[in-house]
């Protein structure tokens, strides 16, 4: 079976918490290790990672409000803050009490108040390519604040259909290193189709988007020092988003135990590009080289 048919045969089920539903998929046996996606993705992301992952984790993959298989509604906090606490929630409903969390970008951030919040919880921290303090991304921020405009999710509705605007910087370019992975509908198709014939899923984007909070991105620079959870730092060389020197820079912020892993020729997705050297990377440092 191949990794896209192993995902989707995983069961969905929807977890409500407070005024959201979490699209939630678990898999495997083993200590217990959470995924947390970033933008624009959703647990789609982690297809590459699962099959093997499964072998040693139980695995609980979810899907934020605002993406893939997530309901919300007008009262939803779509803040990076209210996203930790729907997480924090579920797993406790869920009698999760000890685990790891790997998440990508903007679920990375996610992920990392839950480590500060949640200090003896969290045991192993892994980062992909993610919000990095006093640092701001190209496109996020304007994007921020014209996303909910009359008629700009129209627009880019529009705009996600055609190829030159997906091929763009400000389309997903800088996804991977490997542009010809753009052309591959089993790549960007599952996260562009449902924004692009839903207007509902192209508005809970946007909000996603524009829930992602700079200030407490940029306070991280001192309360990374809070969190007590092993780091595994694991960043694509060739990402234009989140430039992987200040991520080594950013690294100096924490006082926990942590590694920096660089995956070459590859961007923004290693875990999509690389899969292979992430899973080796992930049993080397949660697994203690057990395979």
């Amino acid at each position: 079976m191949n990794s896209i048919d192993f995902y989707h045969n995983i069961p969905l089920q929807k977890v409500k918490i407070e005024d959201v539903s979490i699209g939630l998929r678990q898999i495997g046996k083993g200590d217990d290790l959470v995924f947390i996606h970033g933008f624009p993705t959703h647990g789609y992301t982690w297809r590459k990672l699962i099959p093997e992952l499964s072998k040693h984790f139980r695995c609980h993959i979810v899907d934020l409000p605002g993406l893939g298989d997530s309901d919300w509604t007008n009262q939803t906090d779509f803040n990076s803050s209210a996203q930790a606490r729907y997480i924090v929630k579920l797993l406790k409903q869920e009698n999760i009490n000890k685990y790891s969390l790997i998440a990508h970008n903007s679920g990375a951030t996610v992920a990392r108040v839950m480590a500060i919040e949640e200090v003896d919880k969290v045991e192993n921290l892994i980062l992909l390519n993610t919000e990095i303090p006093n640092h701001r991304p190209p496109w996020i921020p304007l994007y921020q604040k014209i996303g909910l405009l009359p008629a700009v999710p129209f627009i880019i509705g529009k705009l996600l259909q055609q190829k030159w605007f997906i091929h763009s910087p400000m389309g997903l370019k800088e996804l991977y290193t490997n542009k010809n992975m753009l052309n591959d509908a089993n790549n960007v198709a599952p996260y562009i189709n449902p924004l692009v014939h839903s207007k509902e899923k192209m508005i809970g984007g946007f909000r996603y988007l524009k829930g992602i909070d700079w200030k407490l991105i940029d306070s991280f620079k001192e309360t990374h020092g809070k969190i007590k959870a092993n780091v595994l730092f694991i960043w694509g060389a060739d990402d234009r988003t989140f430039p992987m020197q200040l991520a080594q820079q950013m690294t100096q912020q924490f006082k926990a135990y942590y590694e920096f892993v660089t995956i070459k020729n590859a961007s923004l997705l290693p875990h999509e590009e690389k899969p292979e050297e992430i899973i080796a990377a992930i049993l080397k440092f949660v697994k203690k080289g057990i395979a």
